[in-house]
């Protein structure tokens, strides 16, 4: 197998014969989605660095890697002698990629990126950044270098019965229409695959994490069309689209067919959402561009709006979660009495998946689980390793962070343990933390509240100590989708949108102490509607998780009287709900665990 030194060499060949000056490889696919297949990890395959964030760049006689903290530590080891210098992003003195460009290439070079894979507004943000130089769209540069890479996977498509969806095809094509803004002979443009298996009700398994199939869409005022590979459909289900209106087209006809609209049509997409080659594409016949400018475009901000049956769909699906997560903690604790030496973060990881697939309705982990002991919980996105495993034992923090699929629901859920003796500091983070996820629980707030304001409910507590966490709070939850959903989010930054009754967010405040400890816990809201009396419309939250919270590191004092009646009506909850599905000392152990603390 080429090394990192051979395969930059071969992509420096690529530039030569391409009359290129250096290349930029972002990390992604088509469809703009967190997840995407091996046959798109084009970045990993040239430099090793297998994190899931990072931009290489690659020049005739240098090349390096930007990345964030989370993957300092992990891209200086995987780049060693690999010649690629690790750019820290966000730290002071680091050049950003225009900058390094311009430092190496001068004031006249031709910068290649491959087009499928960059969007619309991110290529005429870089095209602007860096002039002079000259950025140029490329189709697929790894097609001719990269020997033995691996095939797109394009497997079958099944339907989300009516029962789990709440809505037809049919309701949700009119939604999409009327939403379409006025003008002459729309087409709306669909790349992003969640959004696609949304509105036709359809669900597969291309991608890792997520029940999705490679696909495009698009949408006018009286025609659908869903851009598949050949064969992924039965002809049942065909048959149950076209009786929606849907026309099923072949996958890698999408940019022909948009090329066929002329100058009498209207191609809508958000810029953020389209790749810059199907944007060539579709203006090449003649039609005019209009950017979908609304945070998440049509389809993510209706999608983002759970129905009643999807509402009970995450309810049923965290009950499921909640009796895996049972079994786990009990056998968490079990073999740490043992004292066995034979506990590690990865057979943790493991044994919570398995516990899972006992539900016949469990249809896989919602992303790559977290399971982190010690000073490996201070890194936010840390992954245990079955090749180098970290062993646990009765003392400090371990921190899981884990979630699932199940045919009714997505679930994503975060419990820090006290394993053993604590330093009084430790245990004021932990009572801190918790506090912070009580009050966003408890928030009650008025129509056209935006997370931005409401993150400090949850960051606050730990900030009054001194400490604050990088990332947001919440982040918006699809239905037996995708776990990390907008348009929605709960953080610092100002995000434009609404929180609206049936979206789905986390709640999942934190601290990290660098080197020592991190802790986190994490549960899913869905907001509701309150009240609406003469002021106006109020919402609130209900909690969905269902699973207990270790109370062994509460600093009682700390917190409120109403956060601990909070907190003890929460664990009702749990053990009422929870205590029916469970064996018989099962359901004591967690009688014990959901006890009232005061």
């Amino acid at each position: 197998m080429k090394t990192s030194t051979v395969r930059q060499k071969a992509l420096r060949d690529y530039l030569k014969k391409s009359s290129a000056d250096a290349i930029i490889i972002p990390s992604g696919d088509n469809h703009f989605g967190e997840y995407y297949q091996e046959y798109f990890a084009c970045r990993k395959w040239v430099s090793g660095f297998t994190g899931s964030a990072g931009t290489l760049v690659v020049t005739k006689k240098n090349a390096a890697l930007w990345t964030d903290s989370r993957y300092f530590v992990q891209a200086e080891n995987e780049l060693a002698e690999s010649g690629i210098v690790l750019m820290k992003m966000r730290v002071e003195g680091t050049p950003s990629i225009p900058e390094w460009l311009k430092a190496e290439l001068g004031t006249d070079g031709i910068i290649a990126i491959d087009g499928q894979i960059v969007s619309k507004s991110e290529f005429e943000s870089l095209s602007k950044a860096l002039i002079p130089l000259v950025l140029k769209s490329v189709q697929d540069p790894f097609g001719e270098i990269w020997e033995e890479r691996p095939q797109l996977r394009f497997n079958r498509v099944f339907s989300l019965d009516i029962h789990l969806a709440g809505e037809t095809v049919t309701s949700k094509l009119v939604r999409v229409k009327s939403a379409i803004p006025t003008c002459e002979k729309p087409a709306y443009v669909i790349s992003t695959c969640d959004d696609i298996a949304w509105l036709y009700n359809l669900r597969g398994s291309d991608i890792p994490f997520n029940p999705l199939f490679a696909s495009y869409a698009v949408v006018t005022k009286d025609k659908s069309y869903i851009f598949v590979n050949e064969g992924v459909i039965e002809d049942a289900l065909q048959k149950e689209l076209m009786n929606h209106g849907v026309e099923i087209m072949n996958y890698n006809q999408i940019g022909k067919f948009l090329t066929s609209f002329d100058q009498n049509f209207s191609i809508i997409a958000p810029p953020d959402k389209i790749s810059v080659s199907l944007y060539n594409q579709a203006i090449s016949g003649g039609a005019r561009f209009i950017a979908d400018e609304s945070k998440g475009g049509i389809t993510g901000a209706l999608k983002a709006i759970k129905n009643s049956t999807e509402q009970n769909g995450f309810r049923e699906a965290m009950k499921r979660d909640a009796v895996a997560w049972v079994k786990f903690i009990m056998f968490l604790e079990s073999e740490l009495e043992k004292a066995s030496g034979n506990l590690t973060e990865h057979l943790l990881a493991e044994k919570i998946a398995h516990l899972r697939a006992e539900s016949p309705d469990y249809r896989g982990e919602s992303f790559h689980p977290i399971v982190a002991f010690g000073a490996n919980a201070a890194l936010p996105h840390y992954s245990p390793s079955g090749d180098k495993p970290v062993s646990i034992c009765k003392e400090c923090f371990l921190l899981v962070d884990t979630g699932a699929q199940y045919i009714y629901g997505t679930t994503d859920t975060t419990r820090t343990f006290a394993l053993g003796e604590l330093t009084d500091e430790q245990k004021r983070d932990y009572t801190l933390v918790l506090k912070g996820m009580i009050n966003l629980s408890r928030a009650i707030f008025p129509k056209g509240t935006r997370g931005s304001s409401l993150d400090f409910l949850a960051r606050g507590p730990v900030c009054s100590a001194g400490k604050l966490y990088s990332h947001g709070t919440g982040h918006g939850i699809g239905h037996y989708l995708c776990v990390h959903e907008g348009p929605q989010s709960i953080r610092m930054e100002e995000n434009p949108v609404e929180l609206k009754p049936g979206m789905v967010t986390s709640n999942e405040p934190a601290v990290y102490v660098a080197g020592s400890y991190g802790i986190r816990t994490e549960n899913v809201i869905l907001c509701k509607e309150h009240e609406v009396n003469q002021y106006g419309t109020f919402y609130n939250f209900e909690t969905l998780t269902l699973v207990p919270v270790d109370t062994r590191a509460i600093v009682v004092p700390l917190l409120g009287n109403e956060e601990v009646e909070w907190l003890n009506n929460y664990h009702r909850v749990v053990y009422n709900t929870i205590s029916p599905l469970l064996k018989k000392d099962e359901a004591e152990w967690l009688k014990s665990r959901t006890a009232c603390i005061s």
